[in-house]
């Protein structure tokens, strides 16, 4: 139950940045191409990447990673809607990774890679399930994508926080200007 378990009760964190502010939640495969994409994107004011959608509260990297606490890979967006619709974060999602591998992005195979949309308020829920059905009809294979409401978010550890744009282990760090359309290099 959420009232004893706060991992299972909703994302009542505020936005940063102002009055008007927006959050999003996008689980799309390993966190850290999903969150410089949307850096780039005009509007966002904030990114972070963390975990959601599980059962333990408070959960580590490792533990995400053993598969065994049920949380998702995710990236929270901070953005103004004056600037950036929730639409666009949406077209983002979608053109981010492939939406019908379950619990797989490329290389990267666990629950916590599957992809998701976690939602804040029935304006976003509808957005994001109208942008699932026009998305189905552009592709066959069958999309796998959940549309839940936002949980409570963890933040991921430090070095996880913009770690392409800091140069991940490589020090080759990668632009988050926005509008840069710089291919986009993951690397552990």
């Amino acid at each position: 139950m959420a009232e004893t378990n706060p991992a299972l009760g909703p994302d009542l964190d505020s936005p940063y940045g102002g009055a008007g502010n927006q959050l999003a939640q996008f689980g799309a495969g390993c966190f850290w191409s999903v969150e410089l994409a949307f850096q780039r994107v005009e509007g966002v004011v904030k990114t972070e990447v963390g975990y959601t959608q599980g059962h333990l509260p408070n959960p580590t990297y490792r533990g995400v990673c053993s598969g065994q606490t049920g949380h998702s890979e995710v990236v929270r967006v901070h953005f103004d809607p004056a600037q950036c619709s929730y639409s666009t974060l949406l077209a983002v999602f979608w053109g981010k990774h492939d939406p019908t591998t379950v619990n797989r992005q490329g290389n990267d195979v666990g629950t916590q890679y599957r992809s998701g949309i976690y939602y804040y308020n029935e304006e976003q829920a509808k957005l994001a399930k109208e942008s699932l059905e026009a998305k189905q009809k552009e592709i066959t294979a069958k999309i796998v994508t959940e549309i839940l409401p936002a949980r409570k978010f963890y933040p991921a550890e430090e070095y996880h926080q913009q770690y392409l744009e800091k140069g991940g282990s490589s020090g080759n760090k990668q632009s988050a200007r926005k509008g840069c359309n710089d291919p986009i290099r993951c690397y552990g």
